[in-house]
C-alpha cells in the first residue's frame, strides 16, 4: 500500500486572519454549521480575554476546532454521539494519525458473526449498496480491535465524513440513493474510494496547541463547570419549517456507536432513531432552558450563536442573559445559509446574532 499523504485543503484561505490551522479542517456539510461565519466569530473572540472555553453544542466541530487554532484549552460537548467523535478526531486528539498498518487492519477485516452484520441487515436496499454496507459492518470489526481510541476516532470521523458526501443532498431522509444522482463525482465514488480519501483528511486536520483538550458526549446541563468562556450554538425553534437533527442525520448517528443504546423506528422507510429530548426545541421549554443554561455558566464569559429566524426573539435572550451578566452586548451580521438552497427552503437569509456577556 502506498504511503499516505498529508492532504493540505485550502479551504478559506481567502481569509487570511484566520489561524492557517483552519485551512486542514475538513468541512462536514452540516445544517447550521458556521463555517462560513468563522471570520466574524474569530474577531468576537479576539476583542475577549480568555484561556479556556467549553464549546458547549460542539455540532460540526468547526468552532471548537478555530478555538484550538487560536491556542486555547478546548473543551467540547454536544449531546449526540457523531458530533462527539468529529471532536475526538480533531480537538482532543493532539497527534495520533492512521498509518498504513491501521489501514491494512481497517480493510481486511470482515464481519462473520450476525452481530457484527448489523448494517447490511438494517438497511438492505437503503442509502447504500449491498456492498457499501457490508464494507461499514467489516469497518466497524477493525474499529474495535484498534487499541488506541484517538485511531478509532480518526477512522470514524473519515467514516462518517464518507457517508455524507456519498449520500444525495447530505440527508438521510429519502430511501432511494437513486432519487438524486446528478453526476457529482461525491456520488460517483465508493463508501470506500470516499473513506480513503477522508482518512488523509482528518490525519491532515491533526496539530497540537500545547494544550491538553477534551471532548465530551452528554447533557449540557451536566457539563462540568470552569471555563473562563462559553460558547453556545444550541438548536433553534425555527419560526417555520423542521430542524430536527435526528431526522437528517439519524443514520451518522447510529453509525459514530453502530446503534448501541438507540432505539430504531424499524417502521419508518429509512429507519430512524427515536429523537432524543432537548428543551431547547419547543417554544413550550424553550426560555427556561435558556435561563437555566444561562444560570449554569453564569462564572464564565458567555457568547450565545443564535438566529433572527428563531424562538425566543433577541429582545428576550438579551434580557435572560442579563439576569446574570451585567453588560450583554450583541454582535449582528446578515447570512445566508446554503444548506437547502432548494425552492422550499424559505427564510434562509437571516440575522446572526452574537450574544456576549461579560462582567
Amino acid at each position: 500500500m502506498k504511503p499516505l499523504a498529508h492532504l493540505q485543503i485550502p479551504l478559506i484561505s481567502e481569509t487570511t486572519e484566520l489561524p492557517l490551522a483552519l485551512e486542514n479542517f475538513p468541512r462536514f456539510r452540516y445544517m447550521g454549521s458556521k463555517f462560513r461565519l468563522l471570520p466574524w466569530i474569530h474577531d468576537a473572540f479576539q476583542e475577549l480575554d480568555f484561556d479556556t472555553v467549553t464549546d458547549a453544542f460542539s455540532g460540526s466541530g468547526v468552532v471548537s476546532y478555530l478555538l484550538k487554532a487560536m491556542g486555547k484549552q478546548v473543551r467540547a460537548n454536544d449531546s449526540l454521539a457523531f458530533p462527539s467523535v468529529l471532536t475526538a478526531a480533531t480537538v482532543a486528539n493532539n497527534a495520533t494519525r492512521l498509518n498504513n498498518d491501521d489501514l491494512d487492519l481497517l480493510l481486511n477485516s470482515k464481519a462473520r458473526k450476525s452481530d457484527e452484520k448489523f448494517i447490511r441487515q438494517t438497511f438492505e436496499g437503503i442509502f447504500y449498496t449491498p456492498l457499501e454496507l457490508s464494507f461499514l459492518d467489516d469497518l466497524w470489526v477493525g474499529m474495535r480491535e484498534m487499541d488506541s481510541p484517538f485511531k478509532r476516532s480518526v477512522a470514524l470521523a473519515a467514516i462518517l465524513r464518507s457517508a455524507i458526501k456519498r449520500q444525495p443532498r447530505g440527508l438521510f431522509t429519502v430511501s432511494d440513493p437513486e432519487r438524486y444522482q446528478d453526476g457529482r463525482r461525491d456520488l460517483k465514488l465508493t463508501l470506500k474510494q470516499h473513506f480513503l480519501e477522508q482518512v488523509e483528511a482528518y490525519n491532515a486536520a491533526v496539530f497540537s496547541n500545547g494544550k491538553r483538550n477534551s471532548c465530551s458526549c452528554g447533557d449540557v446541563f451536566e457539563v462540568k463547570m470552569g471555563s473562563d468562556l462559553v460558547y453556545m450554538d444550541p438548536p433553534y425553534v425555527p419560526l417555520a419549517d423542521d430542524n430536527c437533527y435526528i431526522k437528517r442525520y439519524h443514520f451518522l448517528e447510529g453509525l459514530a456507536c453502530y446503534w448501541e443504546g438507540k432505539e430504531l423506528m424499524m417502521s419508518s422507510k429509512v429507519r430512524k432513531i427515536t429523537k432524543p429530548f432537548t428543551p431547547f426545541s419547543y417554544r413550550s421549554t424553550a426560555i427556561d432552558a435558556f435561563d437555566r443554561l444561562f444560570r449554569k455558566f453564569a462564572d464564565s464569559t458567555l457568547v450565545l450563536s443564535y438566529s433572527s429566524n428563531a424562538f425566543p426573539d433577541l429582545e428576550t435572550l438579551r434580557k435572560l442573559m442579563g439576569r446574570y451578566k451585567r453588560t450583554v452586548e450583541v454582535l449582528e451580521k446578515t447570512h445566508r445559509y446554503h444548506f437547502g438552497t432548494h425552492a422550499a427552503a424559505k427564510r434562509n437569509l437571516v440575522e446572526e446574532y452574537l450574544i456576549i456577556g461579560t462582567t
